[in-house]
C-alpha cells in the first residue's frame, strides 16, 4: 500500500511531536512511530527542562550558554548553544500555556531547582535553573504535546517500523515501513522526511534506554552512505540502579542527595570541590569508576551509594515520588531510610545524524540533503558537544523540533514531489525474506548479547587503544554472523522475533561507528575518556568527527567546531 503526505515525521517523542504540531494545519503531516506515541522514550525523562527564568534566584541566558559550552568540553557549536539558551524561556512559557503542570513556588511562579553543570556567574556556584514537574517532567510534557497533536488532527501511524529511506536523484522521495499489526510493508510518499527516532543506548548491556532505542534513524542515514557525526561521545549517567540501569534522576542530587563510597565519604568533594555532586555527568561517572578501581566501592563491590535519607519523606514524596517508587519496587529499599546502590548506566548519545541549526541533514561537505531533516537525540547539531548537561535534552527537543518544523514550512514549496524509483520496497522485502528463510543461522539474541557485552567491556566510560581495536574486530565478526541469522517466528502479526533481527542489523553498524570514532580520537574530552591519552588536546582535536561507510570500510573525516565567544580553557568545577 502507498500512503502520501507532504511531511513524514518518523518518531513521536517530543522532537517529532513538536515539529508535527508546528507543521499541522499548514501542510499535510503524518507521524510514524515504532511504538504507540505515548510510549515514546521522551516520557522517561525525569528531572526537568532548563531555562534561565530566574524565578528563584538570579540567572541569565549568557550563563546558560556558557554552561552548555563548558559542559560539552568546548566541542559544542556555540551558535547552537546560544540559540538554545535564548529560546529556552519562550519554550518553557509556551509549554506552560499548553497546560504542562510544572511545580510552583509559593508565589505561583514555575519552581526551579539545581542540576549538574548548571551554574551562576560562569561557574562560581550551582544555580536553580531547572523547571520541573516532580520527577516525571518528560511524561507530562509529552502527554501535553500528544494532546496538541490529536487536537490538530495530525495523522498518526502507530506501530510502524521504518526500514529504509527512499531517494530519487539525490532528493527524498519517501520511506518504507513495516506494519507490526499485519506484517505488511508499505511505501510512504512524501516531499519531506524528518527523523526523530531517539537514541541507541541498547547497543550497551547496561542502559537507561527503552527497548525501542536501537538507532533506527541514524542507521537509515548511514545505510545511504551519508555520514554520522561525533559518534564516539556516549554519555553514561552516574546513577543507574545497580544491576538494572534504571535511572535515578540527577534531580535527586539537585535536591540535596549525595554520593558516598564504602567509607561513607562524600567523595565528589575531591573531584569537583566547587559544585561537588552537581558536576557534569561525565565527571561524576568517571569519579565513581575511579572510586571502585581504588577499592572504595561498597564493601569492595562495583557500585557506590546514593544517600537521600537526609531529604525526608515529605520532600521525597513531593519532588522525587517516581524514583522513590522505583527504589522500593526494584530493590525493596526505602530511600528515606536506606542508601541506594548505584552504578553508571548508558544514557545519552551526543553523536548522530549531522544537521544544521534549522534541522537540515548535511553531508560530508556540509551540503544540505534536499528534503531530509532530523531532530532530537538521533541528530547532532552539535549542541551538546562531548557531554550533554542534564535538562538540556528536553529543551533541545522542543526548541530544535520547533525550528525544524518552521524550516520545513518555509521551504516546502521549493520541494517538488519526487517520483519514487520502481518498486521502492525491494531492498526492505529482501532483508525480511532472508531473515524468514534462513534456517541454519544463529538466533539474533545470541549476537545481540555479545554486541552489548563487547561494547560495555571495551567502549564505555574508560577506553584505550588495545581494547578499542578488539571491539572493532569483534564487531566485524558479529556483523558477518548477523547477516545469516534466522528467526523461529514466521508469523505476520506482531512478530517481535523479526523486529529484533531488523533492529540488530541497525545496531551493529552504529556500534562500529562508535568504536571506530573512539579509536580515532586520541585524546580525552567530555564523555570520551582515553586512558592512554588522558589529556584534552585542543591543538589536534578541537574538531568534530564525521564517519561514513564505504565499499572499503569506514572513512573518517572532520569538520570545525563553531566558536563564537567562549575560547576553550581548562574544565574545572
Amino acid at each position: 500500500m502507498v500512503f502520501k503526505h507532504d511531511v513524514l515525521i518518523v518518531g513521536a517523542g517530543l522532537a517529532g511531536l513538536r515539529a508535527a504540531t508546528e507543521v499541522a494545519g499548514k501542510a499535510d503531516v503524518a507521524l510514524i512511530s515504532k511504538v504507540y506515541p505515548t510510549r515514546s522514550h521522551s516520557g522517561a525523562a525525569q528531572g526537568g527542562i532548563a531555562a534561565a527564568l530566574g524565578n528563584e534566584e538570579p540567572d541569565s541566558e549568557e550563563w546558560h550558554t556558557y554552561d552548555t559550552v563548558k559542559g560539552g568540553d568546548y566541542l559544542t557549536d556555540q551558535n547552537a548553544a546560544e540559540i538554545l539558551a535564548k529560546d529556552a524561556i519562550r519554550a518553557v512559557y509556551e509549554l506552560e500555556h499548553m497546560g504542562v503542570p510544572f511545580n510552583r513556588t509559593p508565589e505561583g511562579k514555575i519552581a526551579q531547582r539545581c542540576f549538574g553543570g548548571h551554574t551562576s556567574n560562569f561557574g562560581q556556584a550551582p544555580v536553580k535553573r531547572i523547571c520541573y514537574a516532580a520527577d516525571r517532567s518528560g511524561r507530562v510534557i509529552m502527554d501535553t504535546l500528544y494532546f496538541e497533536a490529536v487536537k490538530k488532527g495530525i495523522k498518526i501511524y502507530p506501530e510502524f517500523h521504518v526500514l529504509d529511506l527512499v531517494f530519487r536523484d539525490g532528493q527524498v522521495a519517501g520511506l518504507v515501513a513495516y506494519e507490526l499489526a499485519t506484517g505488511e510493508v508499505h511505501f510512504f510518499h512524501g516531499r519531506v522526511v524528518l527523523l526523530a527516532t531517539g537514541g541507541y543506548g541498547k547497543v550497551y548491556k547496561v542502559t537507561s534506554n527503552a527497548f525501542a532505542n536501537t538507532g533506527d534513524g541514524p542507521a537509515l542515514v548511514y545505510r545511504q552512505g551519508l555520514p554520522l557525526e561525533d559518534m564516539e561521545f556516549v554519555q553514561f549517567h552516574p546513577t543507574g540502579i545497580y544491576g538494572l540501569g534504571v535511572l535515578i534522576t540527577e534531580a535527586a542530587r539537585g535536591e540535596g542527595g549525595v554520593l558516598r563510597n564504602t567509607d561513607g565519604e562524600r567523595f565528589m568533594e575531591r573531584y569537583a570541590p566547587t559544585i561537588k555532586d552537581l558536576a557534569p555527568r561525565d565527571m561524576v561517572s568517571r569519579a565513581i569508576y575511579t572510586e571502585i578501581a581504588a577499592g572504595r566501592g561498597i564493601k569492595g563491590s562495583d557500585y557506590v551509594h546514593l544517600d537521600l535519607t537526609h531529604l525526608g519523606e515529605k520532600k521525597l514524596a513531593e519532588r522525587l515520588s517516581d524514583i522513590s517508587s522505583f527504589v522500593k519496587i526494584y530493590l525493596g529499599l526505602d530511600p528515606a531510610k536506606d542508601l541506594i546502590p548505584v552504578h553508571p548506566t548508558c544514557h545519552y548519545m551526543m553523536g548522530g545524524i549531522p544537521v544544521n541549526t534549522e534541522g537540515n541533514v548535511t553531508d560530508e561537505k556540509n551540503g544540505i540533503v534536499p528534503g531530509l531533516y532530523a531532530a532530537g537525540e538521533c541528530s547532532c547539531i552539535s549542541l551538546h558537544g562531548a557531554n550533554r548537561l542534564g535538562c538540556n535534552s528536553l529543551l533541545d527537543l522542543v526548541v530544535f523540533g520547533r525550528r525544524a518544523g518552521k524550516n520545513i514550512l518555509e521551504n516546502l514549496d521549493r520541494l517538488a514531489w519526487t517520483a519514487p524509483p520502481a518498486f521502492p520496497e525491494r531492498d526492505s522485502l529482501e532483508r525480511i525474506r532472508q531473515l524468514r528463510e534462513n534456517k541454519k543461522g544463529e538466533r539474533q539474541v545470541v549476537i545481540r548479547r555479545q554486541l552489548q557485552k563487547v561494547m560495555m567491556d571495551g567502549c564505555s566510560v574508560f577506553r584505550e587503544e588495545k581494547g578499542l581495536k578488539k571491539v572493532v574486530e569483534a564487531l566485524g565478526e558479529l556483523e558477518k554472523r548477523a547477516n545469516a541469522i534466522s528467526i523461529d517466528n514466521k508469523s505476520n502479526r506482531y512478530n517481535t522475533d523479526l523486529i529484533d533481527g531488523l533492529e540488530l542489523l541497525n545496531m551493529l553498524p552504529l556500534a562500529e561507528a562508535i568504536a571506530a570514532s573512539a579509536l580515532n580520537r586520541t585524546e580525552s574530552r567530555g564523555a570520551h575518556s582515553r586512558e592512554d591519552y588522558p589529556q584534552r588536546d585542543d591543538e589536534h582535536w578541537l574538531k568534530h568527527t564525521l564517519i561514513r561507510r564505504t565499499g572499503q570500510g569506514v572513512s573518517i573525516g572532520e569538520k570545525p567546531v563553531t566558536i563564537t565567544r567562549f575560547e576553550p580553557k581548562p574544565r574545572t568545577y
